[in-house]
Parts: C-alpha cells; structure tokens; sequence
C-alpha cells in the first residue's frame, strides 16, 4: 500500500475505530453493570421478574397462562428470526450484483475515507454478518422457549424439576432475544457506514444514548 493510499485511509480508520470502540466499550460497561447491580438494569431486573412469574404460575398451577405466554415469546422470536433471513437475503443479493448507481448514491454522502467498491462490499458483508447474529440468537430463543413449555407444564412435586430451572431455561432464551435485538438495533449505525465512516459514528453515538436510557431501571 503507497503512501497515497494510507493519507484517504487513514482518517476512516480512526472514525471506523472510534465508532466500534464507542459500541464495544457500552456493551462491556452494561454487562458488567448486569453482573454486579442486575436490578438497576432492564435485563437483570426483567430475569428477577421473570423468576417471580415462573414461581407464580408453577405454585398456582396455572399451566395454561404460562404456555400461552411462551407461545407469544415463541411468535416474537419466529417473525424476527424470519425477518433477519430475509433482510440478509437481500443484502446478498445486493453485494453479488451491486450496480453503480447504488455505489455512487453511497459515495455522494461520503465525506472523508475511501470510495473503493470493494471496501462498500465488505461493509455489505459485515452487515450481513450481524443478520445472521441476530438470526441465529433468535432460533435459540425459540429453542429454550420451546424447553420451558414442556417444563412448566409438569407437576412442581417433582424434586428434580424446581422452578429455578424452569426459570435459568427461559432466562436463556430471553438473553439470546436480548442480543437478537442488539443485532437489530447494530443494524443502525451498520447501515449508516455504507455512506462514510462519519455516518457510522454519528450512528454509533446516536444508538449509545438511546440504548443508555431504554438500559436501566433508574
């Protein structure tokens, strides 16, 4: 690579390195933050009441509330799952056919870095990546949602079955749709990088705010 190539490259490598280190730095922060102050945080505080509610409905042996309650988890995470395949699909079809007014719309918005196709693509394909991130995390919720439905359903004076397992199977499936939902909402920023390293910062921080309020309890 000449020295021409690293002066274009170089501010985008700093604002790309910026805008991921943003990202990564809040998600280490948050799950830290869930290990040591889990009330204090939507997704701890959701697992502690979701404990409760398993508890509730195991005692009261109200069966049919809990699998009717699973059932609509289940047909959340299938309509999303389906939903990233589909998107992916299309990215696809996008990066092994781009046509140069596509190239060129993204270029147009792109103030500093580089303009090669073949940098456009690999953002394509970083996209599709986190697609199929949140596809995969998913089709796990599914999978132990589906686990805690048999479960909840047998008689609580079974002494291996108590319902801090039936609770540690849903919480599994509700953390795997928990980063299903961070692959969508990744998809932001992700999306705005085709159009220049900026608009992926810009993103980046947009995202962090949001996320740093819908995140906590207080």
């Amino acid at each position: 690579m000449d020295i021409s190539s690293v002066k274009v490259l170089w501010p985008e490598m700093l604002t790309d390195g910026a805008a991921f280190l943003v990202l990564f730095f809040y998600h280490f922060h948050y799950a830290r933050r869930v290990r040591s102050a889990p009330t204090k945080t939507s997704l701890g505080m959701a697992n502690h009441l979701r404990q409760k509610w398993v508890r509730s409905i195991m005692s009261e042996n109200r069966d049919i509330l809990g699998v009717q309650t699973l059932r609509n988890w289940v047909m959340a995470s299938t309509f999303l799952a389906s939903t990233a395949v589909l998107i992916d699909m299309s990215i696809l079809s996008v990066a092994f056919r781009p046509t140069e007014k596509m190239v060129m719309i993204s270029q147009t918005l792109n103030f500093i870095g580089s303009e090669s196709e073949m940098l456009w693509l690999f953002k394509l394909m970083t996209l599709t990546v986190n697609f199929f991130f949140a596809f995969f995390n998913f089709t796990l919720s599914i999978r132990y949602y589906n686990h805690a439905g048999f479960m909840i359903d047998i008689p609580n004076e079974d002494p291996e079955l108590t319902d801090g397992a039936v609770t540690e199977v849903i919480n599994r499936g509700a953390l795997h749709y928990f980063l299903g939902m961070r692959g969508y909402y990744l998809a932001v920023p992700l999306t705005l990088w085709l159009f220049g390293p900026l608009w992926l910062l810009a993103g980046a921080v947009i995202l962090i705010t949001v996320l740093h309020k819908l995140d906590r309890t207080i």
